[in-house]
Order: structure tokens, then sequence, then C-alpha cells
């Protein structure tokens, strides 16, 4: 039984084909980072627009990949839920569509519980409940007590800027490109990410499981430009590459901090990573280290899964296979996860 996935939450419009046994039989990303690029950020009219245009070969694309034909297809799935609104309707048009003309089950998924998903596609019987879960990207980063796969509990997250906004913020004070993750990595090789003091906001806080990036971007904007000094040209040569390092280091440790906080609490014994920024090296190198240092279990997945993508939509397998069909009144529910509790 063959299961369409469908992702358009933001930039990404992606398809992939998986079984039942969760086994990836396509996967298609078609990314707008060359569109949005000129705005160092996404821009939400232009990103819908993108996705009309390339929902249709995208899915039929990702159907040509899996050597199967349309009406092999057994359900539809499609995440409603967080992202931006035009977005979202443009992924969910078109799984009702499908849905419709062939009298399939359609349902919806949760996006930020789909990041973590990866982990069991790319994992298969290594990943377990309860578990401690990172979500980490553009629009997200919240931990999460996850007791099932659809069936998590926020503990805490960024209470302003999510960490990759904040990775694209610093990447623009840098005179960097867009998008700012990878970016910052690649300035960073060869820095010294002791070289300035940047804050850590709220990692000495036991309180809370909150974040914040907010302060650690602005703390930047003034190692570039101090206050009331003329603009100058951006920073360059070993000055740039520490400036990265350091800026790299501290969202790194702002994140981490509060991840070993969440494995106190929750007494959990594996931690599960995903969303872009889990794609960091800095990132994934520390979490591992946290891990080999309590005795616990880190699950991260490969690179093209931290990204959008629509191969870990196999989570809709964890409903279709109770009987559960959302219906054509299936809708979509934009927000953040500072506002969503899955």
């Amino acid at each position: 039984m063959p299961l369409l996935a469908i992702e358009t939450t933001c930039d990404e419009t992606a398809a992939a084909v998986i079984d039942r046994s969760r086994t990836v039989l396509s996967s298609v990303v078609a990314s707008q980072e060359a569109i949005h690029a000129r705005w160092r950020g996404v821009v939400p009219e232009v990103a819908s627009r993108a996705h009309v245009e390339r929902i249709i070969p995208v899915i039929e694309e990702a159907i040509r990949r899996s050597g199967l034909e349309i009406r092999a297809i057994e359900a539809v799935a499609v995440a409603v839920t967080p992202g931006l609104v035009g977005s979202l309707l443009v992924g969910l048009s078109a799984a009702k569509a499908i849905a419709a003309a062939r009298s399939i089950p359609i349902v919806g998924y949760d996006h930020i519980a789909a990041h973590l998903y990866a982990c069991r596609v790319a994992h298969r019987d290594r990943m377990r409940y309860p578990c401690v879960g990172l979500v980490a990207s553009g629009g997200h980063t919240s931990l999460f007590h996850v007791r099932g796969p659809i069936d998590l509990v926020r503990l805490g997250g960024t209470i302003d800027d999510a960490a990759g906004e904040a990775f694209d913020k610093a990447s623009s004070l840098l005179g960097l490109g867009y998008p700012g993750g990878p970016a910052i990595e690649r300035a960073a090789i060869g820095g010294d990410p002791r070289a300035f003091r940047l804050p850590r906001p709220l990692s000495a806080d036991t309180d809370t499981l909150d974040m914040s990036f907010s302060g650690l971007k602005t703390a930047l904007r003034y190692l570039v430009r101090p206050p009331h000094a003329a603009e100058g040209p951006p920073p360059s040569g070993q000055r740039l590459a520490d400036l990265a390092a350091s800026f790299e280091q501290a969202a790194v440790d702002t994140i981490l901090a509060k991840v070993r906080l969440a494995v106190e609490r929750t007494g959990c014994d594996l931690i599960a990573i995903g969303g872009g920024v889990a794609a960091n090296a800095r990132l994934r190198a520390a979490v591992e280290a946290l891990g080999a240092e309590l005795g616990l279990e880190v699950l991260v997945p490969p690179l093209s899964l931290c990204t959008d993508n629509a191969a870990m939509g196999a989570i809709a397998w964890e409903r279709l296979e109770r009987g559960e069909d959302d219906g054509l009144s299936l809708d979509v529910r934009a927000g953040t996860d500072r506002k969503q509790r899955p």
C-alpha cells in the first residue's frame, strides 16, 4: 500500500511515495532558495505562487521515480500545520484533488512531529519512545517529551527568533548569503569559536526550557557595527571567520543547555533531533557528545531528511494504520510552534 505524501509548509515543494514499512520509494524536493535569496528570507506570497507552479510536476516526478503509477497510490498525506497559510493551502488542494479523484483516504499531519519522525524513517528500529525531541529550523525551535510518534508534549521553545531565523539574520549582518545556516557554517571554518564573547540567553536559567536568540543576534550586530558608528564594509578574512564561529558556538551552546535540562527532567535515554538546523555539523557533534557524556543514544536524520521534505510524511502511516481518514473537510492550521502544542 503506497502512500503519497505532500509537503508545502514553507518554501520547499516536496512529494514522496512511501510504503507501509516506511520505506521511501521516492522523494522529490523543489527548493525556492534561489527565489528568496534576493530578500534574504522567505516572502510568503512569493512562496505560495512558486508552490502553485511546482506542485503538479513535483508530484508527477515522485510517482515516476517510485516506479509506480498514480492508480497504485492507496492514500494521500499532507502537512497541514504549522506553516505559511498560502503555502499550506497549495499542498492541501493538490492532496484533496487526488483523494477525491481516486476515492482514497486523506490524512493531515503535523510538520513538527514529522521532523522528529524522520529519525524513525532513517533509523528504523533504533527509534523508541519516550524520548526527548529537539526540532530546530528556520521557523521552529522547540523541545518535546515525545511519548509516541504522534504524542508530543511541548517542554519549551524559543520565545523570539527561531534558531534558523537567527542564523539568517546573522548571515545578513556578516554580509553572507541566504540561507544563513550553511553560509555561516562555511564562513566559520578556520574561525575561533572563543574569539568573541557572545551571550547564551536563558542558558543558565534552570527554571525554564524556553530559549532565546534575539539577544545573541543583537550582540553580534553591535560587534559588526557598534552603536552610532558609520556603516562600513562587512567583516572579512579571519575576523569574519571568528565572528561566524563565535556566533555558531553561542547558538549551539544555547540549544545544548536546554537539551541537557530536558533529559534531566524527563529521564529519557534517547535524544532525537530534526529540522534544518540539525544539519549543522557543530550542533550534531555537540548533541552526540552530550549523549556520550550522559550515556544516551542520539538519533539524527541524514542531511536530506533534516531540511523540509515529504519523506518524513511517513508519519501519516501511524494514523492510516488506525483506520483514520480526515476526508475532504480537512483544513490547514497556520502558525508557529510558539503557539502550537501538538
